[in-house]
């Protein structure tokens, strides 16, 4: 029997609808990077008919953001949407490389979770000042089964409590909710879809993606068959609906006292990094 072919519009379509990503009353922004598969998410939205803009945050690394700002450019020049960029040098002082290299100073932190907070707090922040509802991500089916197993090798699975395609459901006058349309979409099929497409797209990884547990499972899944990744990310969604009622219980939204932005705690985790 022939191997069917995998139809990534279509599962795209299906996880879209499913899990109700959007609705008429939404203003969207998708989050770029300049990578394969915010830039794919981007096309194919564009492509279904969805009316939204482009959101960059330029990190200032040397060479790599540029060149991630070069295929932006072009691709929102070819798709014919409004660019937002948000710099971090001018807007916090410093490259993330500067502001990771000072923070690393105080805790032994990786590079990576560093970057990932800050940029969360980033999209959050000025996603909601441009008056947008959603934000679209890239994250691929192997991004979310990496998640899946670093939380559980951290011993931390209830981080992923409110995991899946529109994750948390949060209702908040600050918080802008967060979808991601690729969510059952592998990595490869993405890649492939991007490259038969000419989708605009920079194939290099941040240079200073090193030395992290993620690394490492992302390494050691790649090869993996996608069956198996699928089974990882669907297993724990039908797990996750216990740890979403047990970690509602203990964690309600509020304010980071310091900057006002929404937290679970007193101090939002940006907050946090910046407090020595």
């Amino acid at each position: 029997m022939a191997k069917q072919k995998y139809d990534l519009e279509l599962i795209v379509k299906q996880t879209i609808k499913k899990y109700k990503l959007f609705s008429l009353k939404d203003k969207i922004v998708v989050a770029l990077s300049g990578g394969k598969d915010s830039s794919t998410v981007a096309y194919l939205l564009k492509k279904f008919g969805y009316k939204f803009e482009g959101l960059y945050i330029d990190l200032g690394m040397k060479g790599y953001s540029d060149k991630c700002y070069e295929k932006i450019l072009e691709l929102c020049k070819e798709l014919n949407i409004k660019l937002h960029v948000y710099e971090v040098q001018k807007e916090l002082g410093g490259s993330m490389c500067y502001i990771r290299t000072s923070i690393q100073k105080e805790n032994t932190l990786k590079n990576c979770a560093i970057c990932g907070v800050i940029k969360k707090w980033i999209l959050n922040k000025k996603a909601r000042e441009l008056g947008f509802t959603k934000i679209v991500t890239g994250h691929n089916l192997d991004d979310e089964a990496q998640t899946v197993i670093v939380n559980f090798l951290k011993g931390s699975l209830e981080l992923g409590a409110n995991a899946g395609p529109f994750p948390g459901k949060i209702t908040d006058k600050k918080f802008v909710q967060r979808v991601k349309p690729l969510f059952f979409s592998p990595e490869k099929s993405v890649r492939e879809y991007a490259i038969k497409n000419n989708i605009p797209f920079h194939p290099s990884s941040c240079p200073c993606a090193i030395d992290s547990m993620r690394i490492q499972t992302r390494k050691w899944l790649r090869d993996k068959p996608e069956k198996i990744k699928l089974n990882v990310v669907n297993n724990f969604l039908e797990q996750s609906k216990n740890l979403q009622t047990n970690y509602s219980k203990d964690k309600i939204l509020k304010y980071c006292k310091k900057c006002g932005e929404p937290s679970r705690n007193e101090l939002c985790r940006m907050c946090r990094l910046f407090e020595k």
